[in-house]
């Protein structure tokens, strides 16, 4: 009987609070995992890197190419994949993307040289992209716009947390060796075999749209469903934008540019931060206890913005001053006196870019929807992707002429800028497009 009258419960007795934490706890710790171990076999050449280059003969400049060809691969793939998933479902693709890229992940160890590395690189780039906007236009179908960047920010935790536990054993595992393979190897084949388990166990796990979760009860879905539909409704009214509009829209273009800016200092840094770190004179054993120090403070700055954002009105503040604060601590980092000041830079310049991540995921959802924002979501990540190519690479490049990380360090910090002031150039056209429907006619 108390199962019936739940059943028939109307749809105004729901408490949307509770829905929320139940979706969360129900979606957000799978999805948490999923891009831990995504993060972790993007950036984990990183520590490979202290052996594999003199191993297999990379030069700073050929190491910052391959890693970055990864990202060339997930350009070239992004928004085909995101199309994709709109068509056969979050469960089931994002299972194929996970099992793919857990066996190149794997078969990366056994490379010999700088252009089998390059290759299985953008191998890997191919066999993951569509995962994260994939994430992100899933998150958008599920959750409502009031605590969609909370959802987002809980999500991409799993960048610091990634290399808070990864960096530490991935600092330990590049130092074993056995069974004829090097410490690196090891590293590789390891840390890529929990992407092939979680893809299988997604299949189990997530449910493609609300409309088929037997885990709401059908007071909950008919609330959650009805919620969705009328925001839906009103971003078409406001901003009616079919995929090919959005694919050159003005303001789909101006996020990927900022996104590319930020990638750079993300990706640049984090697949360079063991050897920038090695680099201040730490034993190998250190670098990866020190290397998880700037993403344990940089956990902390994404759950605390991103709850700051969604209760703030302006949504492109929050990242705008995010990027501003890594730039200026990135610029700090290459002109501090001494490594314990170094060290205390970069935690800063960590602590803006993932508050910067955690922030700027809810402004597209503000304006795209259905096919446009499958589309426009994987434009941005694919083309703010490309600056997992150039971050890398210019990084390495800059490192090899100067012969040291300040100079890089430095540029970095400039592009980044760059990134926060198109970003508030950003929300100045979003309020000035606003305006006329605030003026009395």
């Amino acid at each position: 009987m108390a199962q019936g009258q739940q059943a028939q419960a109307p749809a105004h007795a729901v408490d949307e609070r509770n829905l929320h934490r139940k979706m969360m706890r129900r979606i957000l710790p799978f999805l948490f995992v999923c891009y831990v171990v995504s993060y972790l076999d993007r950036v984990n050449v990183g520590f490979a890197a202290l052996t594999m280059n003199a191993h297999i003969g990379l030069t700073a400049t050929s190491f910052g190419i391959g890693a970055g060809l990864f990202f060339l691969g997930y350009f070239l793939a992004e928004i085909p994949s995101n199309l994709i998933m709109m068509r056969v479902g979050a469960r089931l693709w994002i299972a194929r993307i996970m099992i793919t890229w857990g066996l190149v992940s794997a078969a990366t160890a056994f490379v010999t040289g700088p252009i089998q590395f390059g290759i299985a690189r953008f191998l890997l780039g191919l066999g993951e992209a569509g995962f994260v906007p994939g994430v992100f236009l899933y998150l958008s179908l599920w959750f409502p716009s009031a605590v969609r960047a909370r959802a987002t920010a809980l999500f991409l935790l799993g960048i610091p947390v990634a290399n808070i536990i990864g960096s530490p054993i991935s600092g330990a595992l590049v130092q074993v060796e056995g069974f004829g393979l090097a410490g690196w190897q090891w590293l590789l084949i390891l840390e890529a075999i929990p992407a092939v388990i979680l893809g299988i166990v997604c299949l189990f796990v997530l449910t493609d749209r609300p409309e088929k979760a037997q885990w709401l009860t059908p007071a909950e879905r008919e609330v959650l469903v009805a919620t969705l539909a009328d925001e839906k409704a009103a971003i078409e009214k406001k901003h009616p934008m079919t995929l090919a509009q959005a694919l050159r829209n003005r303001r789909v273009l101006m996020l990927a540019a900022i996104n590319f800016c930020a990638i750079i200092g993300s990706l640049g840094i984090g697949l360079w931060l063991p050897q920038i770190i090695k680099q201040l004179g730490l034993a190998t054993a250190l670098v990866g206890v020190v290397t998880a120090i700037p993403y344990l403070c940089g956990a902390v700055a994404m759950v605390v913005w991103g709850r700051l954002s969604d209760r703030g009105r302006d949504r492109t503040f929050y990242p705008a001053i995010a990027l501003f604060l890594g730039a200026a601590a990135l610029t700090a980092s290459a002109l501090t006196p001494t490594p314990l000041l170094t060290i205390a830079a970069l935690c800063v310049a960590v602590m803006g870019i993932n508050a910067f991540v955690a922030t700027f995921w809810a402004v597209p959802s503000g304006f795209l929807t259905g096919r446009a924002a499958a589309g426009g979501i994987a434009m941005i990540v694919s083309i703010g992707n490309l600056g997992g190519f150039a971050g890398p690479y210019l990084i390495g490049l800059v490192r090899d002429l100067s012969g040291g990380f300040t100079a890089p360090l430095l540029m970095v910090g400039g592009i980044l800028l760059v990134g926060a002031l198109t970003m508030l150039a950003f929300g100045r056209q979003i309020r000035r497009d606003a305006l006329p429907a605030a003026i009395p006619a």
